[in-house]
């Protein structure tokens, strides 16, 4: 580490006398010598702090991220089975598909899991050979016996930064310091470059120490392979403890898990609809939105009855956010809200917001449907000239007529389902395909459960929302699309003919009914898609594409 390591907060330090703050780029702050923080931002940090208040608070049990009970066979049940949407860093198609492969059983198994699925280990192409020397299905080799004290604790594939640094020193003879030279280079934007300025040190270390240039050429193509990003052996620990934590909250209390994730929005691969889906169908309440009863974002809410449920937070809901969310929570906490029009006067609401709250059913608890809260807030909107400045002021006592509401019919499912989706996202008693599928069963085409037990080679019809669409530069132009259902999700492989032959349907549906062959292998479930069909919705869904 250059220079001296100062404790004050870089606001006193860049006000200190003599001291001058760089806009420089990072690397060339390293180059220079000087001393760099580089700083990461979790939003998962932020859903555990939540989750584990609430486990305290709510539930009454004495537990924090540094004292959850340890190798909980659970815990690795859960990751076996890769059911972990919204766990920490193992939620990606991608991890999904390599944990049932892997099956991590202890906590060093995690560290490996969090490092392998990176660019520089697939790039490397690490790690299909790890897993399977993991399972017995192929031995334990070295490209060199030098090799081995470097990458024996990872089965001779290498993994970490540290261990690539080790090989420098181990089989070419680098020096400490040129060891962190190549370690720079690979953590680096311009690391192809100077990783290929090493490439010839290399060479020359390793024909001393009698390795051929064959073999020195695919030992530098390993360390090459990790300039596109490799993990140093540290910071997966530190990942694969929040995996566990995460993991953890989910097995063992999973209204305060989901509702952590909730609170924490934006963060992590799955949106907020998915959650809540994955959510239903692990057999937790989730409750919407509710005026009476809400925070500003989702927590954890003992029910009358005495369950746990997640309860949605105010500001998600449209034209709302946060700062209207507090008003109306402020002003909860001072007196509960007698009706539309107490909570219209003292929180000072536009027509719009009132509106959405209404449609959003967040006013239920007046004892109103959605269709007569709708009424209510046109009524206070417009009755007697109530708009001031885009917000509801109350009609004066007996002048608004239009509070007198009308007997209106109640929202069908469908309807309701469509009116939850506009105004919050999601909805937490239905998803779209649900409205749709008596009409597929009929047509013949499965449910994402029903999936794998059709048999790996069966050719099936399999329905879904698109909820992301991706194409790694690794995967040599495929396309995964990844299909969720009431039942579950599915990760359905395009080849580049098939997404070119049907690229239209394929970008822009909302959701597909997709034809193709199901692959299943050690416990992992995919489709390779052979024909693609836009499905229409009645109830509105999005993807997050090619993130």
């Amino acid at each position: 580490c250059a220079g001296p390591v100062i404790d004050v907060c870089p606001v006193e330090w860049a006000t200190m006398p003599g001291r001058t703050v760089l806009q420089w780029d990072k690397d060339d702050c390293a180059d220079a010598g000087l001393v760099k923080f580089d700083l990461l931002g979790l939003g998962m940090l932020t859903a555990l702090r939540l989750a584990f208040t609430w486990v305290n608070e709510i539930e009454g049990v004495d537990v924090g991220l540094h004292s959850i009970p340890q190798e909980d066979p659970a815990v690795y049940d859960l990751l076996c089975a890769a059911d972990t949407v919204g766990v920490f860093q193992v939620e990606s198609r991608a991890q999904m598909a390599t944990l049932p492969r892997l099956r991590p059983r202890c906590f060093y198994d995690i560290v490996v899991e969090v490092a392998l699925i990176r660019p520089g280990p697939i790039q490397g192409q690490s790690v299909h050979p790890f897993i399977n020397r993991k399972n017995g299905r192929e031995p334990v080799t070295y490209l060199h016996p030098l090799l081995e004290p470097a990458l024996e604790k990872t089965l001779g594939v290498p993994l970490f930064q540290e261990q690539l640094m080790q090989i420098a020193i181990d089989v070419a003879g680098f020096s400490p310091g040129e060891a962190d030279q190549l370690r720079r280079a690979m953590g680096s934007k311009r690391s192809a470059e100077r990783m290929e300025a090493l490439h010839q040190r290399l060479l020359d270390g390793m024909a001393e120490r009698g390795i051929g240039p064959e073999i020195g050429e695919q030992i530098y193509d390993k360390l090459k392979a990790f300039a596109d990003f490799g993990f140093p052996e540290s910071h997966a620990f530190s990942f694969a403890y929040l995996v566990y934590a995460s993991s953890w909250l989910k097995v063992h209390h999973p209204e305060a898990f989901y509702a952590g994730l909730l609170a924490a929005q934006p963060m992590g691969f799955y949106s907020p609809a998915s959650l809540v889906a994955d959510a239903t169908r692990h057999g937790v309440r989730v409750e919407r939105a509710d005026v009476a009863s809400s925070q500003v974002q989702a927590c954890v809410e003992r029910m009358p009855d005495g369950d746990l449920a997640v309860r949605l937070g105010l500001a998600p809901v449209r034209t709302i956010g946060e700062k209207a969310a507090e008003r109306i929570v402020a002003a909860r906490e001072r007196a509960p809200f007698a009706d539309v029009a107490d909570l219209s006067r003292r929180v000072g609401l536009s027509a719009a917001q009132l509106e959405a709250l209404a449609t959003a059913g967040a006013l239920a608890s007046f004892d109103r449907s959605r269709r007569e809260s709708l009424w209510l807030a046109g009524a206070l909107a417009g009755e007697s000239g109530q708009r001031h400045r885009g917000y509801v002021q109350e009609p004066l006592p007996f002048t608004a007529t239009g509070l007198d509401v009308p007997d209106l019919p109640e929202m069908d499912d469908v309807t309701r389902a469509v009116a939850d989706v506009w105004a919050t996202g999601l909805s937490t008693d239905s998803f779209p395909t649900q409205f749709r599928r008596e009409e597929l069963t009929a047509d013949g085409v499965l449910t994402i459960a029903q999936v794998p037990g059709a048999g790996s080679g069966s050719r099936v019809r399999v329905a879904g929302v698109v909820t992301h669409r991706q194409r790694p530069a690794t995967a040599r132009g495929v396309t995964f699309l990844s299909l969720e259902d009431e039942t579950g999700l599915l990760n359905v492989i395009c080849s580049a003919e098939v997404w070119a032959r049907h690229r239209k349907v394929a970008r822009t549906s909302a959701a597909l009914v997709v034809r193709g062959t199901v692959e299943h292998a050690d416990g992992v479930t995919n489709l390779m898609a052979e024909r693609l069909d836009a499905l229409s919705l009645r109830v509105p869904s999005r993807s997050r594409d090619f993130r």
